[in-house]
């Protein structure tokens, strides 16, 4: 039992290597346990082992079917549609989700790989053999004998100290919940603002070229679901995880080429783009040894602007404080050396008031407060 619950914090924590060890040693004990198959099966989908994963999903089939469990059949059957799905058997596919949606219409991860597969078969002739259903509801299976054999042992580790439960929070209403992303060379972030996220009803799901969350809204009725596909580029989905906190669900993909950037997070026509160097690699922030003035109104003369990049936020800077101090760094962290010098520059002759990533706009001349509606910029003397 102890090693099923690390193989679900694993999984939990995008660790899905380490998720399929503590698995296998989970069924070496016990070879019946359908959500062991279950969990199993999705690590291996995670790591693009979707044979392995196939396999583990009928014998969770086979069990849940012993059981009589509706919902271990209908998780048992999703897993086994996705594993058909990644092996191009989108009309074996199709008719699996049939039978998850006979089980349970309502379920949340449904409508994101019904479209995924009426997607695929659209462009697939009709007498194509990916139209033909291969399979069975129960599929034929060899049944484990034996227990399975259990993954090496790892040393031992030290006792976790306990940690005292957080406060619950008030959950984000589906309406009011926000999205944003931001990219650094070797990785693309999607946060999706949200409180209150159930952490162990929480769906992410990684592909290639698309990510897919899911989650309800503790104390109502609602589902919460959101698919970024295509993927402006590919991403590494197993080097890919996501990381929930009170306030927010956070989302971090490895791009499957370092130093690509991304001019959006979905791409509009859903193929790979193919973009000149020049324009496609983030510029790493390099500390110059002189570094030109720009012009200024100040009484204390031309400030240099690079200077002030490199002094004031370092890249050794901790992300803390409120969420808009966290979202600027971020963003700043992201951006190229001119755009930073814009922010530091637009930022602070405004008084906080305007944000601008456009040098070329902000760079020859003092920026202009510009304060809220309904309130007045006044300048204060020390």
């Amino acid at each position: 039992m102890d090693d099923a619950r690390k193989g679900d914090a694993a999984l939990s924590a995008s660790k899905p290597e380490e998720a399929i060890e503590h698995y296998t040693k989970a069924l070496s004990v016990n070879p019946a346990a359908v959500k062991y198959y279950i969990g199993r099966a999705t690590a291996y989908q995670r790591t693009s082992k979707y044979a392995e994963s196939l396999s583990d999903a009928e014998l969770a089939v086979v069990f849940a079917k012993k059981r009589g469990s509706r919902e271990l059949i209908k998780d048992a059957q999703f897993r086994r549609a996705v594993a058909l799905f990644h092996l191009g058997k989108y009309a074996d596919a199709e008719y699996l989700l049939k039978i998850v949606k006979g089980l349970d219409e309502k379920d949340k991860m449904l409508p994101i790989w019904e479209a995924k597969v009426a997607t695929k078969l659209k462009d697939v002739p009709h007498d194509d053999e990916k139209r033909s259903i291969t399979i069975k509801e129960t599929p034929d299976v060899d049944m484990p004998s034996t227990p399975a054999p259990a993954a090496p042992p790892k040393a031992s580790e030290p006792a976790s100290t306990p940690v005292q439960a957080p406060k619950p929070v008030a959950p984000t209403p589906k309406d009011k919940i926000k999205t944003d992303w931001y990219q650094s060379p070797e990785v693309v972030t999607l946060t999706i603002m949200a409180k209150g996220i159930p952490n162990d009803k929480l769906s992410v799901e990684f592909e290639e070229r698309s990510v897919s969350v899911s989650f309800p809204i503790v104390g109502s009725s609602s589902e919460y679901s959101y698919s970024a596909d295509p993927l402006y580029e590919k991403i590494d989905p197993s080097q890919s995880k996501f990381r929930v906190t009170p306030t927010k669900l956070e989302i971090t993909m490895r791009k499957a080429t370092t130093g690509l950037k991304w001019h959006d997070l979905e791409h509009p026509d859903g193929h790979v783009t193919t973009t000149q160097a020049s324009d496609a690699t983030l510029a790493v922030r390099t500390t110059k040894d002189t570094a030109p003035a720009y012009p200024t109104s100040s009484k204390s003369g031309a400030k240099n602007w690079d200077k002030v990049v490199v002094n004031d936020l370092d890249d050794k800077d901790e992300i803390e404080g409120d969420e808009t101090s966290h979202f600027f760094k971020q963003l700043y962290s992201g951006a190229t050396p001119e755009q930073q010098r814009a922010m530091m520059k637009s930022y602070q002759e405004s008084g906080g008031t305007v944000l601008s990533t456009d040098w070329s706009n902000v760079g020859n001349k003092t920026v202009v407060p510009e304060p809220p509606e309904g309130m007045e910029a006044k300048k204060y003397s020390g």
